[in-house]
């Protein structure tokens, strides 16, 4: 006698407030799960094919990309789906990126959870950023500038904080008066030690001085200047082309998550090497070197260290994995119903189907 097998198939799907309530914006969390992705993608445990870019308009750069990884220790496959389109926040006060991610399971390749993917995105960045300040900036860092005011950076705030807790000063510049207020407005109860500054757009003050840099902007401009960046400060850079080449070319190190991937991209340091004006000998490593102790992270007080993250999509699924487990743990989220039953087995098919 033969039983029939269960074809019922569910997953989970996690908001946002799913996954902010059950402790998912959890810096330390995030950089366990980074570390261990960029070290299984090294040893050759991760999958990682190119992404897939739709850009719907080319003077915006308005897209939508789809970005897969799979773990294979782990047999998690996962697929980011985001969304990037400038004009929003001009054109109609909205976010400019949102995003979704899909898990996997690769025994039987069936849905494990759907999820928000923006909170794990800017998790992401900010953690990147956390990290390589781990190996490139002073310990003893007290002050902060932005370039910025935005969600990456408020995330970016929130990471370095974690892995610089010496930090006491936060100083701020964005286009309006009112983003930075915003930044201010969010962001001091969250870390209530830290003495806020809003420049009203001055970013020399924002910047000069500073022991940790941080350029988060859609501006396409060389906005950081060379010039306010002091002995032993640590930049990180985050978004396409925002700090003049004198920048990289007065830095004693410059580190990339994926240097290979960064020159062929748009971002001041790409740019410089299809200018001549950088070479790959003057890029110092990738961070997996540093993580490895392959490659010196900072070495004394007075470096002046640049890091520039592109944005590797195998560790968001990474933490998006990690941010998984910790919101089932938290018994939150909703189960969906993909489907109670094979198509032909419904006894009710009949009344369904049209000729």
């Amino acid at each position: 006698m033969s039983v029939a097998a269960d074809h019922r198939i569910v997953c989970r799907f996690f908001s946002q407030e799913d996954l902010l309530r059950s402790g998912c914006l959890d810096i330390r969390m995030a950089l366990d799960a980074a570390r261990s992705a960029m070290v299984a993608y090294a040893e050759g445990h991760v999958l990682f094919p190119e992404k897939i870019v739709q850009i719907f308009d080319e003077s915006t750069q308005e897209r939508i990309n789809c970005l897969p990884a799979t773990f294979m220790p782990e047999k998690v496959c996962g697929m980011k789906w985001v969304s990037v389109f400038p004009p929003n926040p001009v054109l109609y006060g909205l976010q400019n990126l949102t995003a979704v991610i899909m898990l996997s399971e690769i025994k039987h390749g069936f849905p494990l959870a759907f999820m928000e993917g923006t909170l794990c995105s800017n998790i992401r960045v900010g953690t990147m950023g956390a990290l390589a300040a781990q190996y490139l900036a002073r310990k003893d860092s007290e002050s902060i500038g932005f370039i910025g005011a935005g969600e990456q950076a408020k995330m970016h705030l929130i990471a370095l904080k974690t892995v610089l807790p010496s930090l006491r000063q936060c100083r701020v510049a964005a286009k309006a008066s009112e983003e930075e207020q915003q930044f201010v407005r969010q962001m001091q109860p969250i870390m209530p030690d830290l003495e806020f500054q809003a420049t009203g757009g001055d970013l020399e003050q924002a910047t000069s001085g500073a022991d940790v840099i941080v350029t988060a902007t859609s501006a396409q401009a060389p906005l950081l200047k060379a010039k306010w960046m002091k002995e032993g400060c640590f930049y990180s850079h985050i978004g396409g082309w925002e700090d003049e080449y004198a920048v990289a070319k007065g830095c004693d190190k410059i580190v990339c998550d994926d240097w290979e991937t960064v020159k062929h991209r748009t971002q001041t340091l790409s740019r410089m090497y299809k200018d001549g004006e950088l070479t790959d000998q003057d890029v110092h490593g990738n961070l997996i070197e540093l993580l490895q102790g392959k490659k010196s992270g900072r070495e004394n007080d007075r470096e002046r260290t640049y890091f520039n993250a592109v944005g590797l999509a195998y560790v968001d699924v990474g933490i998006a994995h990690a941010m998984y487990q910790r919101a089932t743990q938290a018994g939150v989220g909703q189960e969906l119903t993909i489907q109670q039953e094979m198509i032909f087995d419904h006894d009710e098919l009949k009344d369904w189907v049209r000729f």
